[in-house]
């Protein structure tokens, strides 16, 4: 008889989780053990980095990601991952090994006590199979979670005497199950709408990360151009679903509820497409929308539609949705949006310092068009949307919780998913210390990220706060005296610290044109998001 472990291998192949993300402990190792040939184990040294690089990865490759954890401990360094993980809706199966069944009640060492509890509320799903024989159908039953609207994070328990055990006959139907989503809008929810914008006088569109997640970037541009409106990415946007040189991108929303209000003001009627209705951040109180305007809001989050304080929702699969209200509505009845300026010019970089925007302009130039972004840089988040040429799906991740750590990690993840394009890091000093052990990993499996660490000895976004809130100068700002280079180089990944353009451009080309993760530090000046 095959056991639970030959059963869930089984159930894992046929679902194409044969990529595992982890960082084990002893009660791992028998689930390990049986791994078959055709699996290959990343191995990250952090279990908050292995779950940002299972983040990026799953993200970019559309599917979920299976992530290996150490007991409760390991699963706790994961947590703040996790927290980017839930908002960016990524499917991942997160696994812990448990002691053996026969102990868990005396809270013996490594012991996960309240496996249910232990990862709530930021998985969809939390749980630990009843006994050995149900781990194969608990497995499924994560698989089909993580991927099912909303998609989200799982959680699961699996003593590790378990995987041992005899399975049952019963087991082998859990690998040929499968699950098909079918919630979209009616004809009739998608009637209303598009007559709603047909007869808007001035309508904008608010455009979120689930587009690009469901490949409708290119429905959002039909829309927009029959509607002669113009598109805003949703506050703190985790992704971009909107090509950044078409006449009517306007860029991402502010972060504040009287930002917004204003960005919207001449707009009678506002559709909000795959995000929250809105995620503001630093408080700013207005009016939630200007005076006469109506939103419409259209997720596959049931959740963002029921918090949301303003508008009428529509809960349905986002891409679908552009699809059919693209070809819905009467084009033609406004003009077109005249052409967005020639990119703004930098400011001059100082001596010893390079100015973010003019950096940003530079690799706007010498970067593959189908070049994929991960940021994390909060700081120079301006400057980036101001030089920013992406026009491919899937071509921007930044952390969707503001949790630090998720650059340098879900580049690794992001690059492997899709080994066909170059994915380039931007992340910041004070960010790249959360994450830095990513770079063993690009280094140990060879995986040619390019690393950019904009490195300007304080953390910027924090700084910009204390001047928003009027604190002063407080404690705890700065993070000098790190040399990011030798960090690099002790984890086997190359590396060049530069101070100048000149010196950036020529070791870009040479990261660029080489096969192995290559590491630029850059001493910027300070700026503000």
């Amino acid at each position: 008889m095959p056991t639970i472990g030959d059963v869930t291998y089984e159930l894992l192949r046929a679902h194409g989780l044969t990529t595992i993300f982890g960082n084990p402990g002893s009660n791992e190792l028998p689930f390990l053990a049986g791994m078959p040939e055709d699996f290959r184990y990343i191995l990250g040294l952090h279990e908050g980095a292995v779950l940002g690089m299972a983040d990026g990865y799953a993200q970019a490759l559309g599917a979920p990601a299976l992530v290996n954890l150490h007991a409760a401990a390991g699963t706790g360094n994961a947590m703040g991952a996790l927290t980017n993980a839930v908002n960016s809706h990524t499917p991942l199966i997160v696994t812990a090994g448990q002691q053996v069944r026969s102990t868990i009640g005396q809270e013996v060492m490594l012991a996960i006590t309240e496996p249910g509890n232990l990862t709530r509320p930021l998985t969809k799903w939390s749980y630990e199979p009843a006994c050995a024989q149900d781990v194969p159908r608990a497995m499924g039953q994560a698989v089909h979670l993580a991927s099912l609207p909303p998609r989200g994070p799982v959680f699961l328990s699996v003593p590790y005497d378990d995987w041992a055990n005899e399975a049952t006959t019963d087991s082998a139907h859990v690998a040929s199950r499968r699950i098909a989503a079918g919630h979209c809008l009616s004809p009739d929810q998608l009637t209303e709408i598009a007559e709603v914008l047909d007869g808007a006088r001035s309508p904008a569109l608010v455009l979120g990360p689930q587009v690009d997640a469901d490949g409708g970037n290119a429905d959002a541009v039909s829309l927009a151009d029959a509607l002669g409106a113009p598109v805003w990415i949703a506050p703190s946007p985790s992704r971009c679903p909107f090509p950044t040189r078409h006449r009517s991108f306007r860029g991402p929303l502010p972060t504040t509820v009287e930002g917004v209000s204003a960005a919207l003001v001449e707009h009678d009627v506002i559709l909000v497409v795959g995000a929250p209705a809105f995620r503001y951040h630093q408080f700013g109180p207005g009016e939630y929308l200007p005076s006469g305007a109506r939103l419409l809001h259209i997720t596959g989050d049931p959740g963002e539609a029921a918090r949301a304080p303003v508008g009428d929702a529509f809960v349905g699969g986002v891409g679908d949705a552009l699809a059919r209200l693209a070809a819905a509505v009467k084009p033609g009845q406004r003009a077109l949006l005249p052409d967005l300026p020639d990119f703004p010019v930098p400011a001059a970089s100082s001596p010893g310092r390079v100015q973010p925007a003019e950096l940003f302009a530079q690799l706007r130039k010498l970067a593959p068009r189908d070049a994929v972004w991960v940021k994390e840089s909060t700081s120079t988040s301006g400057d980036f949307w101001a030089h920013a040429d992406l026009d491919q799906q899937g071509s921007f991740y930044f952390p969707a919780a503001g949790g630090l750590g998720f650059g340098l990690p879900a580049a690794v993840g992001v690059q492997l998913a899709t080994p066909e394009r170059r994915t380039i890091a931007l992340v910041g000093d004070g960010s790249a210390n959360y994450g830095i052990t990513a770079l063993w990993t690009a280094a140990r499996y060879g995986i040619p990220v390019i690393f950019i660490i904009l490195k300007n000895g304080t953390y910027g976004a924090l700084r910009w706060f204390a001047d928003v809130l009027d604190v002063g100068d407080v404690p705890g700002m700065d993070v000098p005296g790190i040399d990011f280079s030798r960090l690099a180089e002790g984890y086997g990944v190359s590396a060049t610290s530069v101070r100048t353009v000149p010196e950036f451009s020529a070791a870009f080309r040479a990261a660029l044109a080489g096969v192995r993760p290559t590491l630029i530090e850059v001493e910027t000046a300070l700026s503000a998001p």
